[in-house]
């Protein structure tokens, strides 16, 4: 059995299945724009990476990884000038409601029932708190950020590193889990132990040289911290 005292979660594509969550958003944005801006809509939707007809995110897209600004970035050249992408992206966040991974509630409660629990994303953070409470699941975590929240982005690890400074935890007794290169890079950088899960675009294949393990999902934690 592997001691880990704390988990920190990525949200979508980690608590949140990200393709059936993230494309009705994307197309709900992508039709604001081009009411808006017409001439717009489908180079913005380029940027993003997303397909519109068949509504799916290639798996290059900056919105899997990326924040918000990190999507205003790519899209900015393609809109009217002083058109907030950024705004419009987090409203229409904020008002979805996610669809949830296999065993989300149980495994949060068993994995919670010992440990300190977290959530970092490259989200905002109100739109965030607002998937977690959607789903009555915010009570099982200790900390919550996003990029806006003071603590930066992943890949970078200040996040992470915020998470122990706020709860106490130790970065070598803590696991960090996501389903993107970024979340595996932000948990190394901290030196955490690292848990991909598939349910988002990734591959296995894609995440195997940054993690200590990939799993379908969360619900298989708490076996594998249990064997490990």
């Amino acid at each position: 059995m592997r001691r880990i005292d704390a988990i920190i979660f990525d949200k979508d594509g980690t608590l949140f299945d990200f393709a059936k969550s993230w494309g009705g958003w994307a197309a709900a944005v992508l039709d604001h724009v081009e009411r808006i801006a017409p001439q717009s809509a489908e180079r913005v939707a380029q940027a993003m990476g997303f397909d519109r007809e068949q509504v799916v995110f290639d798996p290059s897209s900056v919105v899997i990884a990326g924040t918000a600004s990190d999507v205003a970035a790519a899209a900015g050249p393609f809109l009217p000038s002083g058109f907030d992408l950024v705004s419009l992206m987090d409203r229409y966040a904020e008002d979805m409601v996610p669809v949830p991974v296999p065993g989300l509630h149980s495994a949060l409660s068993d994995l919670g029932r010992s440990r300190c629990l977290g959530v970092v994303t490259n989200d905002s953070e109100v739109p965030a708190r607002a998937h977690l409470m959607a789903h009555e699941i915010a009570h099982h975590f200790d900390f919550i950020a996003g990029y806006d929240s003071g603590f930066g982005a992943k890949p970078a690890p200040g996040q992470l590193l915020g998470f122990c400074s706020q709860t106490g935890a130790q970065a070598g007794l803590t696991a960090m889990v996501g389903d993107s290169r970024h979340d595996l890079e932000a948990g190394r950088a901290a030196g955490m132990m690292t848990i991909g899960v598939l349910t988002g675009l990734a591959e296995a294949e894609d995440l195997a040289d940054l993690a200590d393990v990939v799993l379908p999902d969360i619900s298989h934690i708490a076996d594998w911290l249990g064997k490990a």
